[in-house]
């Protein structure tokens, strides 16, 4: 998913619902070319060096917390919940395109 291809709701959907909430730690995060990702994180690992890892990153959301249900297929269901995050990741996207640093976001828009 692109945020610069005018992306949907149930594009953004299929990302969260092959995630398994049950198994890792996640973040949601866009790379300079607008790319949407959503990783696992692996056990212990801090968001700080999740960043310096993807040098490319331009912008991410909150960790989402294994079994919280933030990913995943029912996390995917909530309509409600994923157009915030769609709305999150357009507006952090238009700042993202401006900033010179990494943006980072704790709340949904």
């Amino acid at each position: 998913m692109n945020l610069n291809n005018q992306p949907t709701v149930n594009e953004l959907a299929r990302l969260f619902a092959a995630q398994k909430d049950t198994l890792n730690d996640h973040i949601l995060w866009v790379c300079e070319k607008g790319d949407v990702h959503i990783e696992r994180v692996v056990a212990c690992k801090e968001e700080t060096q999740f960043e310096k890892d993807r040098p490319h990153m331009r912008a991410h959301l909150k960790m989402y917390r294994r079994g919280q249900g933030y990913v995943g297929k029912k996390a995917a269901a909530d309509k409600a919940f994923m157009a915030s995050v769609l709305e999150t990741l357009t507006l952090t996207w238009e700042k993202a395109q401006t900033e010179q640093s990494l943006v980072k976001v704790n709340s949904y828009s």
